[in-house]
């Protein structure tokens, strides 16, 4: 019997330790299962293919759900295709009845018809959702309509564990300025009462260290790093959110997730590859020592 992530809070550590069984540097039997229901990056640096690759490096199985299409690179996005919500619930089913996760996030969702179809579903999730709310791409493309952040707001957010705003979408959630350490702290209270269990602000737009903000069972939590000075940045949202996923669906508790998570981006940050004429990618192959 699957041994189901429960809530990120109080759960079995043996089970990190039992069921990804370690048969040398090179190879891992992936036992845990991590799902991301998101748009797609032809230039592999953001959505569904950077959280793919993200759950690979972290030691989990992924299994993906496409919500949009786009055409992009590290230069541009051009276009934007929604899938038809049906077809989105038909792959989302096809997953949880064959491989079903232990932890699963959301990115891109588009509009307000899939946000209401998924709303329905996850609604009956045994495990924990996390909500990266993307609502602007990298290059300044609105990813999300204003019925979608409502919906969003109202239908999907008590369906989940977490979402992890930046400062820009969490002023949108919270309805004020997010600009530093104090406001941050305001909206994160501010977003729990929309439904959802924990709320984590990223400070990466911030001026100074990069400063985390994680607002979990009536209590704040900081995680900081120092700025990297790099434009290579494409997909640090999505990276970031797969990464905590991958923690929690190995059933460590959420702030042990975030924890591991944040050292993960700064690294991938740190040392990413250059790749494009752009905003570049973060390094998917970065490795932590843990």
């Amino acid at each position: 019997m699957r041994t189901k992530a429960g809530d990120g809070n109080d759960q079995d550590r043996s089970k990190v330790k039992n069921r990804a069984l370690d048969f040398g540097p090179w190879t891992k039997q992936m036992t845990f299962v991590a799902l991301t229901i998101a748009g797609s990056d032809p230039s592999g640096g953001a959505g569904i293919q950077a959280d793919l690759k993200t759950f690979h490096q972290r030691g989990v199985y992924g299994a993906s759900v496409i919500t949009l299409l786009t055409v992009q690179n590290t230069k541009m996005v051009s276009a934007v295709e929604m899938v038809a919500p049906d077809l989105v619930l038909a792959q989302l089913d096809a997953v949880l009845e064959d491989i079903p996760p232990d932890a699963a996030k959301t990115g891109a969702l588009g509009n307000e018809a899939i946000i209401c179809a998924l709303s329905e579903r996850a609604a009956g999730f045994s495990f924990p959702l996390v909500v990266d709310p993307v609502m602007i791409s990298k290059h300044g493309l609105p990813l999300m309509t204003t019925q979608a952040r409502t919906a969003l707001a109202k239908h999907l957010l008590p369906c989940a564990l977490l979402v992890t705003p930046n400062l820009h979408e969490a002023g949108e959630l919270a309805g004020m300025r997010v600009d530093n350490l104090a406001t941050m702290e305001e909206a994160a209270r501010s977003i729990t009462d929309l439904g959802v269990k924990a709320v984590l602000i990223t400070g990466g737009h911030l001026a100074g260290d990069a400063i985390d903000v994680l607002y979990w069972k009536g209590r704040f939590q900081h995680f900081s790093a120092k700025r990297i000075d790099t434009r290579h940045t494409h997909g640090t949202g999505c990276t970031y959110s797969a990464a905590i996923t991958a923690e929690l669906a190995k059933g460590r508790p959420l702030p042990e997730a975030v924890d591991a998570a944040k050292r993960f981006i700064t690294l991938a940050i740190s040392t990413s590859p250059g790749l494009g004429k752009g905003f570049g990618p973060v390094n998917h192959h970065a490795l932590l020592d843990e």
